[in-house]
């Protein structure tokens, strides 16, 4: 099966609190928590990760990606050497974004649509 150009998401906080962010399909988790930190008007100065329970213990996850998933016992992978589309597999596939584990920013991040990549276009946007 062919990957998809770009992979569109929705970024939401609540329900009508919500960003919508394209992404090159080759691009890493990482990319993806900067995108959607700054479309917020965050800064990139907390630790982070993706989970894919939606709801209660996120740490419980059978699958994650954080940060710092070098920590030995962790179960983790790293967000900056897995792609989004490893995450991320279908149109409709959803996970928590936490960042800042202090304040717990809990973005609920979905697939909502697939794109080709525009020759002109900067990514993400």
């Amino acid at each position: 099966m062919t990957e998809p150009a770009t992979l569109i998401f929705r970024a939401s906080l609540r329900a009508r609190l919500y960003r919508d962010i394209e992404v090159l399909s080759s691009s890493t988790l990482a990319e993806l928590a900067e995108a959607i930190v700054a479309a917020f008007g965050f800064d990139m100065d907390h630790a982070y990760g993706f989970y894919s329970k939606l709801t209660g213990k996120l740490f419980d996850s059978p699958q994650r990606f954080e940060l710092f998933a070098d920590i030995e016992g962790s179960g983790s992978r790293s967000v900056k050497g897995a792609r989004v589309t490893t995450a991320f597999q279908k149109v409709g596939s959803a996970m928590t974004f936490l960042y800042d584990y202090g304040d717990e920013w809990r973005f609920r991040v979905e697939v909502i649509g697939t794109g080709q990549a525009q020759p002109d276009a900067n990514y993400p946007r």
